[in-house]
């Protein structure tokens, strides 16, 4: 039986409604894993609220989100040329179009250096340069620091490789003031300490996944209850550094209820997977996943907190 290179002949590339062209567009823009760059948008906006102290100029807004897409999407785009050989083997990745063939390895790669170089000059010619610098700085660290060095060789990967996600909330800042502040940079490490409480239950629902293409994610490197841990200390740490912006800003008590609020409940879902590695239950009650569809919520509401504060205070001064 004659097979046919999908790259060859678009045709077995058509949905049951949709053009071969179509089907490629989406198969290069899930490339850029969009889900993913949603949730970097999240931190993206609200802090050009708190940049601004009210609403930004909306043009800004829409440059800097376009500008910010675009790096991310090269970021994650070159990710997935580098990681083609272990996405293969993890069930978790084995449907990403270069492991299906439907993307070839030099369309993704060109695709993804395209989209650097455009969202490079995108953002220093429409916002400012600076923030221009920093998009292309997350790039880097991603695709260079976390991707190429820190992935496949140290635990820590996720720690140190997870500052790249942290780039927007420079970006956002630097759009409004072409500066980058000391509430900025809190915020930059509120995500910081957050990414590994974040990212690391996921690798606990995934460890076999990692253990398979040895990844020394830290769940397959050490026991449940190690990861547990330290998802705890980093939970304090990021929910502590959340609570410095009410100084620092200073916020009002808007931002000071999500922190509080959406904080406990962070920490209440931390001790709670403490408590049962600690029992030693396995990964089915642990219910890691638990804690990872909850870190999600916490940075929406936190960034919301972010956004809406500045606003009150314009609307209602005395109760702020």
């Amino acid at each position: 039986m004659t097979t046919v290179d999908p790259r060859e002949d678009l045709s077995v590339l058509r949905g049951p409604g949709g053009s071969g062209f179509r089907f490629m567009a989406g198969q290069y823009i899930s490339l850029m894993k969009p889900r993913i760059i949603e949730l970097l948008l999240i931190t993206t906006i609200p802090v050009m609220f708190l940049a601004d102290g009210g609403v930004p100029n909306l043009g800004l807004v829409v440059a800097t989100l376009i500008g910010g897409t675009l790096s991310a999407g090269s970021a994650n785009t070159l990710n997935c040329y580098i990681d083609r050989d272990i996405d293969a083997v993890m069930h978790r990745t084995s449907k990403r179009p270069l492991v299906t063939g439907t993307v070839s390895p030099r369309g993704a790669l060109v695709f993804g250096l395209a989209l650097a170089v455009v969202s490079t000059l995108w953002l220093g010619l429409l916002v400012n340069w600076l923030s221009a610098g920093l998009a292309l700085l997350a790039v880097l660290g991603y695709v260079v620091g976390y991707t190429l060095i820190l992935k496949r060789r140290t635990k820590q990967n996720i720690v140190w490789g997870g500052a790249a996600g942290c780039m927007p909330v420079l970006i956002g800042w630097s759009a409004v003031t072409n500066t980058v502040s000391w509430s900025a940079v809190i915020l930059f490490l509120v995500v910081f300490f957050w990414t590994p409480p974040h990212y690391w239950p996921l690798s606990m629902r995934y460890r076999d996944d990692y253990a398979s293409v040895d990844v020394p994610m830290l769940p397959v490197v050490e026991r449940f209850v190690v990861v547990a841990r330290q998802i705890v200390l980093y939970s304090w740490a990021m929910v502590l550094t959340s609570l410095a912006l009410v100084v620092v800003q200073p916020m009002g008590w808007v931002y000071t209820v999500a922190a509080l609020g959406s904080g406990a409940l962070f920490l209440s879902e931390a001790h709670r997977l403490l408590a049962k590695a600690r029992a030693g239950a396995p990964e089915k009650v642990l219910r890691p996943m638990r804690l990872f569809h909850y870190s999600i919520t916490y940075l929406t509401l936190l960034f919301i907190g972010v956004a809406i504060d500045p606003i009150w205070h314009l609307a209602l001064p005395g109760l702020h």
